[in-house]
């Protein structure tokens, strides 16, 4: 078995069984593996069949294979955009891993629904595997009942969620579509994020500026179901993931105990 090139995040596997090549490409991050075949017209030895065969095992253990995978914009639960209701406002947020934020707005008193997706990007219809390359970032769309909560105090959950000012991604995870934006819906809501931003930066409360982007809305593509309550849905590796980002440390140190 010959690793060809392989690093700790989106990546890419070669090796040769016999005459056998498989190619395979692994998401480090949420396990989930894809297969891809290549090999001659020849008959395979029962080493070889065995060898194939546990590989197979082995990728269906650590996750789902990309062709059973939902369409971008769907998945299995149904867990989709929402219709508007005259109690229900929407927000939607950039804070790196959306797992994570995901996780902690569905905390808050007065959400209704939380849906992970892409947003910020050119292209129709990202995947996971391709949102990053048009400029999408990952972010939540937050269903709030503005009755109960209102966005200020969104924003005010959010600051203490994120790093706002690194604009490099956020803590682990790196690159521009982990980068912390605020997308406005309204006019209101670009004030109140405006003034937000501006409270926290008088505040003293981070050394460095804050660069987080406040952006307009545009459109938002729920992202693939096994992505939605991923801290649910996969407690274990949540958990994991998250206690070796850096989060809850960075936050522990900034904001004190929650």
């Amino acid at each position: 078995m010959e690793a060809k090139h392989f690093t700790t995040s989106r990546s890419h596997l070669d090796f040769t069984a016999g005459r056998l090549i498989i190619k395979v490409s692994l998401d480090i991050r949420n396990g989930k593996g894809s297969l891809r075949m290549s090999y001659p017209k020849i008959a395979l030895s029962m080493s070889q069949v065995l060898l194939l065969t546990l590989f197979l095992a082995a990728g269906t253990w650590a996750g789902e294979v990309s062709a059973s995978s939902p369409s971008p914009g769907k998945n299995s639960k149904g867990k989709g955009t929402m219709k508007s209701t005259s109690n229900l406002s929407v927000a939607t947020f950039a804070g790196g891993c959306f797992w994570c934020v995901e996780a902690d707005f569905e905390k808050v008193p007065g959400v209704v629904k939380v849906i992970s997706g892409y947003t910020g990007g050119s292209q129709e219809n990202p995947t996971y595997e391709n949102y990053y390359n048009s400029g999408h970032v990952e972010a939540v769309q937050i269903y709030f009942d503005h009755q109960k909560v209102s966005y200020q105090e969104l924003l005010d959950h959010f600051w203490r969620q994120v790093d706002p000012t690194d604009a490099g991604g956020q803590f682990v995870d790196r690159g521009p579509h982990y980068r912390t934006v605020i997308f406005y819906h309204d006019d209101e809501q670009k004030r109140v994020a405006e003034g937000s931003k501006a409270a926290l930066e008088r505040s003293g409360r981070f050394k460095k500026p804050i660069a987080t982007e406040i952006i307009k809305f545009s459109r938002f593509y729920p992202a693939e179901g096994y992505h939605q309550d991923y801290a649910k849905t996969q407690p274990t590796r949540y958990k994991s993931y998250r206690t070796n980002s850096g989060r809850d440390q960075f936050l522990q140190k900034v904001w004190g105990k929650k």
